[in-house]
């Protein structure tokens, strides 16, 4: 039996939660898992997963062997890099989950210069705005808008995105433009809200240095940032949202920025990822190229006349 194998296999079935799934991501065999796993505790001389027909969990003994097969692992990845072509060069699988519209906008239009950087790596990308547990999802590094983060997670800042104030052409025929926030009566706005905890986002506005939050009478509230601009240009009310999310409509007239002089808090971006995987390479190299994405000149993370 290898042994490096088959915790490989235990961590990630703890991590996705059942051996096919695990199977799957591994792209080994069912069976093998199962008999990886059968090899693995009759060689503790424990059993480490309580399986039923609906569920795995660990035992006692399991929750205690799984963070150390973490560590071990992380360990043995990078001891290997050390001393390999990987260190310059890494590869294999990594799960990364973002925002949807930094990822169709921003992030894969730029990729071919990672996997050029990189080619032995393989990305698996998933775009949504829900919040992922990254360990039992098996995902290596997320990236998330916004101050809300995971304490137990390692944050690496990237970016502090412009956000900008919005409304669509005929919303503003029909109820004029704003240039002060004393013009914000009788207007109306388009109401964002979480789907995992229910909190409602109004406009926000930087007065005297201090954050001001203005909630606007709605008719239309949504829970995903590409509907909320579709109700946006649909003529629903104002909306605040990063400027690289409407750079395009912006430009081509779909939508129309407003209160241009009344600043914007801005929006940071952060990766995240497990303490356990802080020293994985590919998480490593990864992160770093988007520091140098969210940097580089003409990006649209940030509006043109804000440079410096």
């Amino acid at each position: 039996m290898d042994r490096f194998n088959a915790m490989r296999v235990f961590t990630r079935i703890v991590e996705l939660g059942g051996f096919a799934k695990a199977a799957d991501s591994l792209q080994l065999p069912r069976a093998s898992v199962t008999i990886l796993i059968k090899q693995l505790e009759a060689h503790l001389g424990v059993q480490l997963l309580q399986r039923t027909t609906r569920q795995i969990s660990l035992t006692l003994d399991g929750a205690a062997y799984y963070p150390r097969c973490v560590r071990l692992l992380a360990d043995l990845e990078e001891t290997e890099a050390v001393f390999s072509a990987a260190r310059n060069n890494p590869k294999g699988l990594l799960r990364v989950d973002m925002p949807a519209g930094v990822g169709r906008l921003m992030v894969i239009p730029a990729l071919p210069q990672f996997t050029a950087r990189y080619p032995l790596m393989e990305l698996e990308i998933g775009l949504n705005d829900r919040p992922v547990d990254l360990i039992r999802e098996g995902v290596d590094c997320v990236l998330r808008g916004g101050d809300s983060l995971d304490d137990s997670l390692v944050a690496r800042p990237l970016a502090m995105l412009d956000q900008v104030t919005c409304a669509s052409p005929d919303y503003l025929k029909r109820f004029g433009t704003p240039q002060f926030l004393a013009d914000l009566e009788g207007h109306q706005m388009v109401e964002y809200f979480s789907s995992s905890n229910g909190k409602r986002y109004g406009l926000e506005f930087m007065v005297n240095d201090q954050v001001q939050a203005i909630n606007l009478p709605k008719q239309v509230s949504v829970n995903s940032a590409d509907g909320y601009l579709a109700a946006c240009e649909a003529g629903y009310g104002l909306v605040q949202t990063p400027y690289y999310h409407v750079a395009r409509k912006l430009s081509e007239g779909r939508l129309c920025e407003v209160l241009r002089t009344v600043p914007t808090p801005g929006m940071p971006l952060t990766a995240l990822y497990p303490p356990h995987r802080q020293l994985s390479r590919r998480v490593r190299v990864f992160v770093d190229w988007l520091l140098e994405l969210c940097a580089q000149p003409g990006n649209d993370f940030y509006r043109k006349d804000s440079r410096g």
